[in-house]
């Protein structure tokens, strides 16, 4: 096997060390999820942007769709959600194996997380906030770089990063629970970067730009089409109503934006904790979802540009693993 086991815990691994980014709004459905735990990884539904009812339609439809127990089902949730505790609480009650979450940072979720006994993985991009989450009991960490699409939490590459987070994580042994699995995310669109990743400590990676392209995805084809045909020159960073930094490709939405132009939605339902109201971003999500390229905002990584197909999921996970090969063989090679 190319790939090591990924493991949560003791009782709890994904046999491929790959977690499919939680892409909202309704990028990451039960159908790719469903997909990505089939083929071995962690499947994530975006529950951002969902109502209680539908998030558990979902976590059925992916369950129903999972063929075999190799892989692993999560959800992904924006801490600056408004229903943020309501959602985490719906999919644990449904039994989701483990809850991801980013765009910001809670304490308090910890502790639900061992009251239910789920794993919880925040998503972090400083060294401050990884070695918080560790002494609050996260069950591992997903390290975000800059080159990252969507909400950012850092300008920096996730070749510095990793070792300056390991290295701070490793510092506090002895303090804290001992090893919890570090899961690279930003930047990674190869089996090479993969065992790159491997190489420098990590556990696993993320990867989520990668999953839009693919069969699975159930995203209108002009949103594929626009990744298909974007460069790294047709991405722009935006002050998002969340407070964060992100990368998006510039449409004529975001053209707009950037220009002072009026893009506020005139209806706003006040799902954000806290929002700037410079424009409503589950709208212009949504928008992108439909393949609306005019008023539509499509996140992207840093690294769109390497992305010229769309595979099916396996398909997807079979190039990654012979690019790891390749990769490892070469190495070998010039030893």
């Amino acid at each position: 096997m190319i790939f090591p086991t990924l493991n949560i815990n003791e009782s709890l691994k994904a046999i491929k060390p790959i977690i499919q980014g939680g892409m909202a709004i309704r990028v990451s459905t039960a159908k790719l999820a469903a997909a990505v735990a089939n083929c071995g990884g962690v499947g994530v539904i975006a529950a951002s942007g969902l109502t209680k009812d539908e998030l558990i339609a979902q976590i059925k439809q992916a369950r129903e769709l999972m063929q075999n127990n190799d892989g692993l089902l999560a959800i992904n949730i924006m801490f600056a959600a408004r229903d943020f505790k309501d959602l985490v609480h719906t999919a644990m009650n449904e039994g989701i194996d483990l809850v991801i979450f980013g765009a910001g940072f809670s304490r308090d979720i910890f502790s639900v997380g061992q009251e239910y006994n789920i794993p919880i993985i925040p998503i972090v991009s400083s060294t401050k906030l990884a070695v918080i989450a560790k002494k609050l009991g996260a069950s591992g960490i997903i390290v975000e770089s800059g080159e990252a699409g969507g909400h950012l939490g850092t300008s920096k590459i996730i070749r510095d990063l990793i070792p300056e987070i390991k290295n701070a994580l490793a510092a506090t042994e002895g303090y804290f629970k001992k090893n919890i699995p570090i899961i690279a995310a930003g930047g990674i669109t190869s089996g090479k970067d993969i065992i790159e990743m491997l190489k420098l400590g990590c556990n696993g990676v993320q990867m989520a730009t990668r999953f839009v392209l693919s069969k699975e995805c159930e995203v209108a084809e002009e949103f594929k089409k626009l990744y298909i045909k974007s460069k790294s020159k047709d991405l722009v960073l935006i002050e998002s109503p969340v407070g964060l930094t992100a990368r998006a490709i510039k449409t004529k939405f975001v053209e707009k934006f950037l220009n002072g132009e009026p893009v506020a939605s005139k209806y706003c339902k006040s799902c954000l904790k806290k929002c700037s109201r410079s424009f409503c971003i589950m709208n212009a999500l949504h928008q992108a979802q439909k393949g609306n390229l005019d008023e539509g905002l499509f996140f992207s990584g840093g690294n769109i540009e390497k992305y010229n197909e769309i595979l099916s999921v396996e398909e997807i996970f079979n190039k990654l693993e012979e690019e790891a090969k390749e990769a490892l063989t070469v190495e070998h090679a010039l030893k």
